[in-house]
């Protein structure tokens, strides 16, 4: 218990710290998800043989997306720091953190939904064509219920990377578990601070791992 002085200390600042976490990964999620899904669903229709093949608005998503998942995060934080200070008037905090959480989270979804949509039998999409179903049928009703649980593995995955990029925006002042295990772990030497922000990050991982899980497990019966 000795070694974990600081820590026992500081069980308040971990409370703190881990709601602060998880506001950042559950407002991130509903934003950049509603982003990254409709990215993903224009991604797909838009590409060739797609219900909407276009191949200039394609390319053009492609490229976006690409460009922004290849920026490393930490780069992306002082990279469009203006824009975040033009949102929440402050780059630093959990607020402010969201902007560029969201800006590096949805590209990725959107990568993610494209694939995770790609796994939907095209032979179930023709025979809704040529039922005459609607682009909007075959949307609804095709590929979001025989894609859903891999858009539930993706939506998990996405989540995890996340929940690692709050930590790494902690670097810089974001708030949570991250900064916690910097500024009071890193900066300070107290090792023990740096084990249980850790050890809370892994068990934030686990606990959305397991609920996906089961999510997906009770589709699939």
């Amino acid at each position: 218990m000795e070694f974990f002085a600081n820590a026992i200390a500081s069980k308040e600042d971990f409370v703190i710290e881990t709601g602060a976490t998880i506001y950042m990964v559950v407002v991130t999620s509903i934003i950049a998800g509603i982003i990254g899904l409709f990215l993903g669903f224009l991604l797909t229709l838009t590409q060739e043989g797609g219900l909407w093949e276009n191949k200039k608005v394609y390319w053009v998503l492609d490229k976006i997306v690409n460009i922004f998942r290849s920026i490393p995060f930490i780069i992306l934080l002082a990279l469009i720091s203006p824009l975040t200070r033009a949102i929440v008037h402050t780059t630093i905090g959990n607020t402010a953190a969201i902007v560029p959480l969201v800006i590096g989270t949805a590209p990725f979804y959107a990568r993610q939904i494209e694939n995770a949509l790609a796994e939907v039998d095209p032979g179930i999409i023709e025979a809704a064509e040529s039922m005459g179903d609607s682009p909007r049928d075959i949307i609804f009703g095709v590929y979001m219920k025989e894609g859903l649980p891999s858009i539930l593995r993706a939506s998990a995955l996405t989540i995890i990377s996340l929940i690692g990029l709050t930590a790494m925006a902690g670097a810089v002042g974001a708030g949570g578990l991250g900064n916690l295990a910097i500024t009071r772990g890193y900066n300070r030497y107290q090792n023990d601070i740096i084990i249980v922000s850790t050890v809370l990050i892994l068990i934030l991982v686990f606990i959305t791992q397991a609920v996906f899980d089961l999510w997906v497990k009770k589709i699939q019966h």
